[in-house]
């Protein structure tokens, strides 16, 4: 994670995985680990999120607008460093959600 991004990566966690994909036949099976800051909030049933590959700019938006109508935005739907349209947002039932779209997929 480049530490532009206004987060600078400490030593601890040089070796934590920040993304991982696993394609499965037609889904995919994403994962990461949790820093220290992440971990203490950590309790079971916020770890996960579930995460949607939008089709479009569009569709991206319409979601992550309707998760976030009565939930809590945790990163704004922006591009991000690695170029996809990106979001996350927990709705107001304690789901958490990652938005995406790529333009190039």
């Amino acid at each position: 994670m480049p530490a532009d991004q206004g987060y600078e990566v400490t030593p601890e966690n040089k070796n934590l995985i920040m993304h991982i994909s696993l394609p499965i036949g037609s889904s995919v099976l994403m994962g990461c680990d949790a820093d220290e800051q992440g971990a203490q909030s950590l309790v079971q049933g916020n770890n996960f999120s579930v995460s949607v590959s939008a089709t479009s700019k569009t569709e991206a938006e319409k979601i992550f607008s309707g998760l976030a109508a009565y939930g809590q935005i945790a990163v704004p739907l922006a591009v991000a460093f690695w170029g996809d349209l990106f979001g996350m947002v927990t709705d107001q039932f304690g789901i958490n959600w990652m938005v995406s779209f790529n333009e190039k997929a």
